[in-house]
């Protein structure tokens, strides 16, 4: 019997991750996967499955879904409350075929992740089944009555007593690199160190939007702008009107704009999970 589950409902917007499609920059394909990947590889290790399984990122809840075949469940990220047949249950937790998991709304970040015993199972293309919605590889989002294969399991799910959620702080500390460009600015580390920002509404997986603080340019730098560069992701842009963008695992390249700094890996699972109107400031440093 095909191991899979059906799609009976999605929130905003459900997509397939792994731990994304890294080192395809020459071909203008961005790393993209999962925002948050230290809570995916959580998921994956309590059913079971490898780190790097695809799982499913999961924004504002909402996902409802029908287990085809028994499987192992685990839902990581923020306190997401996740209820089996009707029935509140904590996670990890089983399905036997026929039963109904279905996700509420997370408590103190955006995005929960859903790992299955043996991952999700679509094709994978560039070595990764991440939906990477610039580029348009991977599949695309989730939607009512779509039906996901599963691997075949091939470790034993892991019990915890006490998993313990994601929660975005009430002021977001952001650590940052300077450069390549911050020569481009009136004392960089000042201004960063200095500025306060709230997290915009108008992010997504591409990248995280500030106001607050506009960053001010060398007068000899003003209204000028350059070719469009590469970028790593956790880039810091600075537009013409001053307020910061990070870019995010769905990043393109610049769009003409100079990159003051850059956030570390470390700092940008919190930064995914950050809802908007999160107070925000920067701690400006140099690479060791």
């Amino acid at each position: 019997m095909t191991r899979a589950v059906t799609v009976l409902a999605t929130g905003p917007q459900v997509l397939v991750q792994d731990l994304g499609r890294p080192g395809n920059a020459h071909l203008g394909v961005p790393p993209s996967g999962a925002l948050d990947p230290p809570s995916l590889a959580l998921a994956n290790r309590l059913v079971g499955n490898p780190g790097g399984a695809a799982g499913l990122e999961v924004l504002l809840g909402g996902l409802v879904l029908r287990a085809e075949t028994s499987c192992s469940v685990a839902v990581t990220g923020p306190a997401t409350p996740a209820l089996v047949n009707g029935v509140p249950r904590d996670s990890p937790l089983h399905l036997a075929p026929g039963d109904v998991l279905a996700l509420g709304t997370p408590v103190g970040g955006l995005r929960c992740y859903v790992a299955l015993s043996g991952g999700v199972d679509v094709p994978a293309e560039l070595g990764s089944r991440s939906a990477d919605l610039l580029s348009g590889l991977g599949p695309p989002p989730l939607a009512p009555g779509d039906v996901l294969p599963l691997g075949t399991p091939t470790g034993v799910p892991v019990g915890v007593d006490v998993l313990v959620p994601v929660r975005v702080p009430d002021v977001l500390v952001v650590p940052v690199l300077l450069g390549p460009r911050d020569d481009w600015f009136t004392d960089p580390a000042g201004q960063l160190r200095a500025g306060r920002w709230t997290v915009s509404d108008r992010g997504n997986r591409v990248g995280v939007r500030l106001t607050g603080t506009a960053l001010e340019r060398e007068p000899g730098r003003v209204g000028r702008e350059l070719p469009s560069e590469g970028l790593v992701t956790g880039a810091v842009q600075v537009p013409a009107d001053g307020a910061p963008v990070v870019f995010l695992a769905d990043h393109p390249t610049t769009g003409g704009y100079p990159v003051i700094g850059v956030v570390p890996p470390g700092a940008l699972p919190l930064l995914g999970q950050a809802p908007p109107g999160t107070p925000l400031v920067f701690a400006p440093g140099t690479p060791a």
